[in-house]
């Protein structure tokens, strides 16, 4: 152990002294102005739409309520989140290994230009209102084929990202036989494991819709397509907590100056993750008709057990802080909880998002419930939910992330000044969250519908009873566009403006009295197995008494 130790040091002084690979830093940066230029159309469209949903604001007929509800989807649940992650992982993977592989590298801009034609096809289409569709883009309304084959290419991006990914883990591995992979590029194989089989199944419904959308089939089937997208859907949002993990268990430790917890044990939450995540989407599906109780129940049972992994990293991370903490000099029960940097955005950012998945995840036991699915199905508790899990959890730990991340690769430092305007912003963020978040939980238990634009039904006495807290909403939305303009301005600053200097990747030292982790936990041709079978167990069966049904024919409700 003392060995692998002193091997991790001196390989972290090489890397340090070589510093970023240029070539490898110009891949992730240009990843991540596409991601926060994102965030920032994406955040002003979300206000426009807080703001029409209350009641405040009319949007125009040539881009209305639909189409900007379409476009922040797409903005932020596809691009700021595919973009970040590939930008993160590029860069770990760069920074682990020494550098890409220069065929790596070429498929990592391969990549980013897929991903970028097939998201301006997709939001010329939105725009030009051929198009409105939500992010899920459901069937049957039906979007110009354009659309479709914009999705294509993003599809086709994210394969040839992650092909990156395999090629270069896989290049070390055939070099260092018998050892681990390193644990970031464990977190990394991971991700693209899980998005690479997910994507798959979208991939096959959106070639089916497209042959629709161009008249060669008359007719769709719904049911079907509804559940492909929630293979890859209910994974989309998995993957997105995986890729914040890696960050809670890598690089919140070296941030509050800690030590890893447990080899063994991040390991076999990444491993358990992959194999128990994809058969899970017919909790989103539990109002469907068409699939049996049966099939229901066994997606829910395995929506559920993705909680235990999650309550491992719970258990990880405190103890981690805990830690920390009293090594620092805390006392008593509490002691080691004033220890921990509050005042560094780095921890502070990704901290909160940590405390909101407990809610967040609460929440969604409640939506795998079917007794409870029933109360809030098609509300806004369930865009409330949303913004908890994936503006909170995801994007408080990405930009956590950015604060670091952006520095190391621009070769420019974090101020003390940038700190305290980062600490702005995710205040505003937090508190824009609750106002919204809170308000859609709370008007969704009274019966407020998602997905639609301001109306009081007539003065409908339920409905006027809605409207104060949606001004709640419109308030957090308010607040969050400060948080979006600040974080935009802040991820800008350190790409161009902030003072040049060293900042380190940020990842933590084993415990040197940890003991190595299983070495079957390397074993990824059994984890894809295994992925595959349990994929094949929960889809099969199913899909096979869905294809019969009678399809739809097109329609379009815009």
């Amino acid at each position: 152990m003392e060995l692998a130790v002193e091997k991790t040091s001196i390989q972290d002084k090489v890397q340090k002294a070589l510093g970023v690979n240029p070539q490898d830093a110009k891949l992730s940066l240009t990843f991540l102005v596409i991601s926060f230029v994102a965030v920032f159309i994406g955040g002003f469209l979300g206000l426009f739409q807080g703001l029409n949903r209350a009641g405040l604001l009319e949007l125009p007929a040539w881009f209305d309520y639909y189409q900007t509800l379409t476009m922040h989807g797409i903005l932020f649940v596809l691009v700021f989140t595919t973009t970040f992650v590939v930008a993160y992982f590029y860069a770990g993977l760069s920074h682990t290994f020494g550098g890409l592989l220069p065929i790596v590298r070429k498929l990592g801009w391969t990549a980013l230009f897929s991903m970028v034609i097939g998201v301006v096809m997709v939001a010329s289409m939105v725009i030009a209102g051929e198009a409105t569709v939500m992010y899920t883009f459901y069937p049957p309304m039906q979007a110009s084929p354009w659309f479709y084959i914009g999705l294509v290419f993003l599809v086709l991006g994210i394969w040839i990202a992650a092909a990156g990914v395999f090629i270069q883990v896989g290049n070390w591995k055939k070099q260092n036989k018998g050892q681990r992979i390193p644990i970031f590029s464990y977190f990394a194989t991971g991700v693209f494991v899980m998005l690479t089989f997910s994507s798959i199944l979208v991939a096959v419904e959106v070639f089916a819709l497209i042959f629709w959308a161009f008249g060669i089939k008359e007719t769709i089937n719904v049911i079907v397509s509804r559940t492909l997208f929630w293979g890859f859907g209910h994974t989309l949002v998995n993957i997105w907590y995986l890729s914040a993990a890696s960050a809670w268990y890598v690089a919140i430790p070296k941030i509050i100056d800690g030590y890893r917890f447990s080899d063994s044990l991040t390991r076999l939450v990444v491993f358990l993750l992959v194999i128990l995540n994809i058969p899970g989407g017919f909790h989103h599906q539990i109002i469907d008709p068409g699939i049996t109780e049966g099939w229901k129940f066994v997606h829910v049972f395995m929506s559920l057990s993705i909680g235990f992994p999650s309550m491992m990293t719970a258990f990880a991370m405190f103890a981690v802080f805990e830690k920390t903490g009293r090594k620092k000099g805390g006392k008593g029960l509490l002691g080691w909880f004033k220890k921990l940097p509050w005042g560094d955005v780095r921890f502070l950012a990704p901290f909160i998002g940590m405390v909101a998945f407990i809610p967040g995840g609460a929440g969604g036991i409640a939506q795998t419930n079917n007794q409870l699915n029933q109360v809030v199905h098609n509300s806004l508790w369930v865009v409330g939910h949303f913004h908890l899990t994936v503006g909170v959890t995801v994007a408080l730990t990405f930009f956590g992330v950015a604060y670091w991340l952006i520095p190391y690769l621009s070769k420019r430092q974090l101020t003390p000044q940038m700190n305290k305007l980062g600490i702005a912003q995710t205040i505003f963020w937090t508190l824009g969250m609750i106002f919204m978040s809170g308000a859609m939980h709370a008007v969704g238990l009274l019966g407020s519908p998602r997905r639609t634009s301001y109306s009081t039904y007539g003065d409908h006495a339920t409905a006027l009873g809605w409207e104060p807290y949606l001004i709640f909403l419109a308030i957090g939305g308010t607040f969050l566009i400060i948080g979006v303009v600040l974080m935009v301005y802040i991820a800008f600053n350190l790409m161009f403006l902030a003072p040049k200097g060293v900042t380190e990747f940020a990842i933590g030292e084993q415990d040197p009295n940890d003991a190595p982790s299983p070495m079957w936990l390397e074993r990824w041709g059994l984890c894809i197995i295994l992925l595959i079978a349990i994929v094949a167990m929960g889809y099969a069966m199913p899909l096979m008494e869905m294809i019969n049904v009678p399809g739809s024919p097109p329609i379009r409700t815009w």
